[in-house]
């Protein structure tokens, strides 16, 4: 057992991500560790390495005599038919030695598996139980909820079980829903109730068919290709470890010991990460959230500091400051404790961009050109291009009131709207008749979802299309424009076409591709993306819309300062992520292999 409980708390921590967690992670996993815990737990008991044999406990092959005169008597009786013997057993199909008390037999020989009484609608009750697959919760087999035939009618025949059955799901991939019964009741043809004969508990028969060997004999059982499925016939030739009645009990009283053990660590494991998780999130707001000015030192309200001529008093100034290190130097003293999950990371990520386009992540240059005069560029530039014929000349977009803007900037920065700084809405269309074999054709699967990593390119030659695309230029920023694609977006490192789906925009004179590309990525404008988007089946952001939003237009030198920071912290976001993406997968590897070690 060393191996067990060596380092157990090590193994038994191991988190799976989800395949189903959505967006990211988003710090939805399962605790794999504990799963593994508990299939070791039922493994052991199927083995008889759970609990020591009692000597002077009745052994069971004379169970086996006592089940054979039982069921010899029920034939007499009427009450069930003589079946055809069961092949023997070989010494191949053992799957691991048993306790010399104990006998391997086949499960048609100790059950009724596959003898069940019919029932029609018209002879139920209002309050029978009409049990089904999804009331059974996977893995665990936790009954979540009991319906009555008021509540769940039905119109074909159903099967019945009574009490102390064990109802078994005998579909893939439910093929660990087993429970106990414990009133009479009626369920889908999908399950079946299995009934122990002479001295066989239910319980102990329920344990052993959620046990890992019985689960992959029935895996590896089961036909068909739609709803795939153990036929009763397979289900009767299944190896049954047969054990003393006496120790039936103490395997099952052992095992819900266990499982409870199992179920608290699991909760508490589960209270840690939420616990972990909203600290993370809590902390990391401090850093863009508002400040509270009473933290700053020598400066306890707005009288006492005098203004510094550029719209902000000191007071404003300095509080922003201090409060915004002393966040920063609270995380960074945890580092190492806050950060160790996936999630942590996604959330780290999103903080450095909200940071980046707030102007908190480098600091400002009094020596950079401010934004007001790239904003008097820009509008020269518009209006030689409207000259020139080479855009349409645009009605003017509304003026930014106070209570729209999301949150302060920098005294050199400017809130503009994405319209009257980019061509958003301008894109030349393309015919499929007009493109060249090699010319790159993109769809939002080639972006990956939140790190907008392209995944790959297709030429036309390989990805054919029948109706129009979007064309776009190298140095456009790509947007995905349909919910909940909002945050792929991708620089075009060369000519192509895309879905209209996604749509290429271009900033005016000194706004580079990688910083607007940043902006559309940030949390806060993903937010506004998500609000503006209309449509029920596909939802989008309009085109109206989105020129409606705004933008912070900084001076141009420090758009490259973010862009390089960001890109190096991200860098560093990513090595961190893949640490802990390795850790997590050596604890999953080293709990299969002391799971493994230990019943070999």
């Amino acid at each position: 057992m060393d191996i067990i409980t060596k380092n157990i708390d090590v193994w038994t921590s191991a988190l799976m991500n989800k395949s189903t967690a959505g967006r990211g992670t988003n710090g939805k996993q399962t605790a794999y560790g504990i799963k593994k815990l508990r299939e070791l737990i039922l493994e052991l008991a199927v083995r008889g390495l759970l609990v020591p044999q009692d000597p002077n406990d009745e052994p069971a092959s004379v169970l086996l005599e006592k089940i054979a005169e039982e069921k010899a008597w029920l034939v007499k009786e009427g009450k069930i038919k003589k079946q055809t013997p069961l092949s023997e057993i070989s010494e191949d199909e053992k799957p691991f030695d048993l306790p010399n008390s104990w006998e391997w037999v086949r499960l048609g020989e100790v059950t009724n598996y596959g003898i069940s009484d019919k029932v029609e609608p018209n002879n139920i009750d209002d309050k029978t139980w009409v049990l089904e697959l999804e009331d059974v919760e996977k893995e665990t087999s936790k009954l979540l909820q009991k319906v009555r035939y008021t509540d769940r009618r039905f119109m074909s025949s159903k099967n019945r079980f009574s009490k102390n059955d064990v109802i078994y799901g005998k579909l893939r991939p439910y093929l660990d829903k087993v429970i106990v019964a414990d009133e009479d009741g009626v369920y889908t043809t999908e399950m079946i109730p299995v009934r122990g004969y002479e001295n066989i508990t239910p319980q102990y028969l329920r344990l052993v068919m959620k046990s890992p060997y019985f689960i992959k004999y029935a895996d590896e059982s089961t036909h068909g290709m739609n709803l795939p499925r153990m036929g009763t016939d397979k289900a009767r030739l299944a190896l049954f470890p047969l054990t003393p009645e006496n120790e039936q009990h103490r395997i099952v009283a052992k095992v819900d010991e266990l499982t409870a053990l199992c179920d608290q660590l699991e909760q508490q494991q589960t209270d840690s990460n939420a616990a972990h998780q909203t600290l993370v999130e809590m902390l990391l707001g401090t850093l863009t959230n508002p400040v509270h000015p009473e933290l700053v030192e020598g400066c306890s309200n707005r009288e006492q500091c005098p203004s510094t001529g550029s719209g902000q008093t000191d007071f404003e100034t300095n509080s922003g400051r201090t409060a915004f290190e002393a966040a920063w130097q609270r995380i960074a003293e945890h580092f190492d404790t806050l950060f160790t999950t996936e999630h942590s990371i996604d959330q780290l990520k999103q903080t450095i961009l909200q940071l980046a386009v707030m102007g908190k992540l480098v600091p400002q240059d009094p020596n950079d050109e401010p934004a007001s005069v790239l904003l008097e560029k820009i509008t020269e530039e518009k209006a030689r291009l409207v000259k020139n014929g080479k855009i349409k000349k645009q009605n003017p977009l509304p003026e930014i009131s106070e209570d729209e803007e999301p949150f302060d900037l920098p005294s050199d920065w400017e809130w503009v709207r994405l319209g009257e700084v980019t061509n958003y809405g301008i894109s030349g269309k393309v015919e499929p008749d007009s493109v060249d074999d090699s010319i790159w054709v993109l769809e939002l699967e080639d972006v990956e979802k939140e790190t907008s990593k392209l995944l790959q390119k297709v030429i036309y030659a390989d990805r054919r299309f029948m109706s129009s695309k979007n064309r776009f230029s190298k140095n456009d920023v790509i947007y995905g424009k349909l919910r909940p694609y909002l945050d792929k977006v991708i620089v075009a490192d060369e000519d192509g076409v895309c879905t209209t789906e996604m749509i290429p925009v271009r900033g005016y004179d000194k706004i580079i591709p990688q910083y607007l590309r940043l902006v559309m990525k940030s949390p806060y404008f993903i937010k506004y993306a998500n609000e503006s988007t209309h449509g029920m089946n596909l939802p989008r952001m309009g085109t109206d819309k989105a020129r409606l939003a705004l933008f912070p237009l900084i001076p141009e030198k420090e758009q490259h300062r973010i862009v390089a920071k960001v890109d190096e912290l991200m860098t560093l976001c990513d090595t961190l992520k893949a640490r802990i993406k390795l850790a997590q997968t050596t604890q999953i590897h080293l709990a299969d292999t002391i799971v493994e070690q230990a019943v070999a």
